[in-house]
C-alpha cells in the first residue's frame, strides 16, 4: 500500500542589518520621573568584573572567563549600551522577588541530590523544551528520570530504547545528542562543570551550556533562548532582525551585563519564567511586570500611540518551508501461509522497517520502505512503479502489478541480507505491538495509523459477509 506524505523543508536566509542604540526617554507616571538611559558601552565587560556577597547557602560564584558570544570576531564594543550600575542592581533585586514567589513548580526545579545530578536533570529539562512546550515536557521528563535518573544510566542505554523513550517529543536529533553526549561524559570521567567545557559535549550549545552551568554549578554566565530574546529587546527597544547574528550577539552580550552574580541560575531562571509568561509574544502582562519601571518598550508606547510593546523584538517572516513528496510502502509479511490476510490485529504478522542512515535528516530512525518521488509523478500508477523498482532492489522480490499481492517467497534471505558488513541498508522486521511503542516520526506514524484504520475496516465488512476474505495462494498474482 502507498501513502504519499509531505516532507517539509526549511531554508535559513540571513542579510545585513545595523544596529542603532535607543535614544534616551523620560516617562513621568504618578508624580514620579523616570528615566532610561540607552549610552555607548567603552567597556562591555565592566560589569562582569563586579562580585556580590556571596550566598549563605552556594557555593561562590565562578566568573566566566567569556561570555558564549565572544569567539565571534566582530566587535561588538560600539552596539551594547552600558547597564548602569544602580539600575542593573535593583532590576535584578526586582526580578528576583518576583521570582521567588511566583516561580513555577517543575520536576527539573527539585532535583535533589549533588552538583552532577542537577546537572544532569537541568541539561535532560532544557534539551526536551527546545521547540516543546512545558506542559507536554513534564510527563516526558519524569517518565525518561525514572529510567535513567543518572548520567551513567543514559549512558548504558541504546539509541532504540532511547528513541522509543522520545516517541511523541519530535526532532530526534536531540534525544541522539543526549545519548552521545552521556557515552561522552561517562567516557572522560567526569561532569564538565564550566560552560567552556560543557560546549565541548556533543549537542551542548551556548544556550544549554549557559543553563547547566549557572543553575547546577551556580557560574555567572548568561542564557539567551527565545524568552530571553523578547525579555531583553523590550527592555532595550531592541527593533533590529533577532536572527542576524550581530543582534544576537548583542543579546548575549546584555545578558551577560545583567545576570546576577550571587544568583546567577535563578536569575537566568526568571529571566525565562518572566518571557513564557508576563512577557509573552501577544498579551504582555506589563502592569504585573517586575521590571517594566526598566522598560523602554513600554516607555516608547506610553508616549507614541503608534508604538506597541509587541513591537519587540520585531517579527521576522519564516522562510516558506518546501514539500518533498514520497511514497510510502507498508510491508506486512504474514507467518501461516493458510491464515486470512486480513487480520486487524496483526498476528503473527511481521512488518518490514528500513533505517535511516546515521547523518543527515531523520538519521537513525526506522521508518517504512519510503522513497521521495518527483512532483510531477506522484499518481498511483507511478508511485507503484516506483516503489515496485525499490523493493525489487532492496529484497529483490518482483511485488508484480497489484499492491496487495503477497508472495510466498522464503524471505529468510532477507535476514542473511542484514546481516553484510557492506550493506548501508538495515532491516528488520517487528511485530505490530512493536511497532506502536517504537519513536517512529510523526509522519510514518500517520502512515501506519492509516493502515491499520484501512485493515479494521477491510476486517468489520467481511464479517458481515460483504466482501470474502481473500486467502493466500501458491503462486504470485499478476
Amino acid at each position: 500500500m502507498t501513502a504519499q506524505i509531505p516532507r517539509p523543508l526549511v531554508a535559513r536566509r540571513s542579510s545585513a542589518c545595523s544596529v542603532v542604540p535607543s535614544p534616551r526617554t523620560t516617562l513621568h507616571s504618578g508624580g514620579k520621573t523616570l528615566q532610561f538611559q540607552n549610552s555607548m558601552a567603552k567597556n562591555p565587560r565592566a560589569a562582569d568584573s563586579r562580585r556580590g556577597r556571596p550566598p549563605t547557602r552556594r557555593p561562590q560564584p565562578r566568573r566566566a572567563k567569556a561570555a558564549p558570544a565572544a569567539s565571534s570576531s566582530a566587535d561588538i564594543e560600539d552596539l551594547a549600551p552600558a547597564v548602569p550600575g544602580a539600575a542593573a542592581v535593583a532590576l535584578r533585586a526586582q526580578l528576583l522577588r518576583w521570582y521567588d514567589a511566583h516561580r513555577r513548580d517543575l520536576p527539573w526545579r527539585r532535583a535533589s541530590g549533588g552538583e552532577e545530578e542537577r546537572a544532569y536533570a537541568v541539561w535532560v529539562s532544557e534539551v526536551m523544551l527546545q521547540q516543546t512546550r512545558v506542559p507536554v515536557v513534564v510527563s516526558y521528563y519524569e517518565r525518561w528520570m525514572a529510567r535513567w535518573p543518572t548520567v551513567r544510566s543514559l549512558a548504558a542505554a541504546t539509541q532504540e530504547e532511547v528513541n522509543e523513550m522520545w516517541a511523541g517529543l519530535g526532532y530526534y536529533r536531540r534525544a541522539r545528542f543526549l545519548l552521545e553526549g552521556a557515552k561522552q561524559i561517562v567516557e572522560k570521567g567526569e561532569f564538565p562543570r564550566t560552560a567552556s567545557a560543557l560546549r565541548e559535549v556533543r549537542g551542548i550549545g551556548d544556550y544549554t551550556a549557559g543553563a547547566i552551568a549557572s543553575i547546577a554549578f551556580n557560574e555567572v554566565v548568561p542564557v539567551v533562548d527565545g524568552n530571553v530574546v523578547r525579555v531583553i529587546s523590550r527592555l532595550y527597544a531592541i527593533s533590529d532582525n533577532p536572527k542576524e547574528s550581530s543582534t544576537m550577539k548583542r543579546f548575549w552580550e546584555l545578558a551577560g551585563q545583567l545576570v546576577d552574580p550571587s544568583r546567577p541560575g535563578d536569575f537566568n531562571q526568571a529571566m525565562m519564567e518572566l518571557g513564557a509568561t508576563l512577557c509573552s509574544k501577544s498579551k504582555p502582562g506589563c502592569s504585573g511586570c517586575p521590571v517594566s519601571s526598566h522598560c523602554q518598550a513600554l516607555a516608547h508606547s506610553l508616549e507614541n500611540p503608534s508604538v506597541q510593546v509587541t513591537d519587540f523584538p520585531r517579527v521576522v517572516p519564516k522562510a516558506k518551508p518546501r514539500s518533498d513528496f514520497a511514497a510510502v510502502c507498508v510491508v506486512q509479511i504474514a507467518q501461516g501461509l493458510e491464515e486470512e490476510v486480513t487480520d486487524a490485529k496483526g498476528h503473527d504478522n511481521l512488518f518490514l522497517l528500513i533505517k535511516r542512515p546515521e547523518e543527515g535528516l531523520l538519521a537513525g530512525l526506522w521508518e517504512f520502505p519510503l522513497l521521495l518521488v518527483d512532483e510531477s509523478k506522484t499518481d498511483l500508477l507511478n508511485r507503484r512503479k516506483a516503489m515496485d523498482k525499490y523493493l525489487n532492489k532492496l529484497l529483490s522480490i518482483n511485488v508484480g502489478r497489484k499492491s496487495d499481492v503477497i508472495l510466498r517467497e522464503d524471505v529468510d534471505g532477507v535476514d542473511r541480507q542484514c546481516q553484510k558488513e557492506d550493506d548501508s541498508t538495515k532491516l528488520k522486521f517487528v511485530n505490530e505491538s512493536s511497532v506502536e511503542s517504537m519513536g517512529l516520526t510523526s509522519g510514518i506514524r500517520k502512515v501506519y495509523n492509516m493502515v491499520k484504520a484501512f485493515k479494521e475496516k477491510r476486517l468489520s465488512i467481511s464479517q458481515k459477509g460483504q466482501v470474502p476474505t481473500r486467502k493466500r495462494s501458491r503462486r504470485l498474482k499478476q
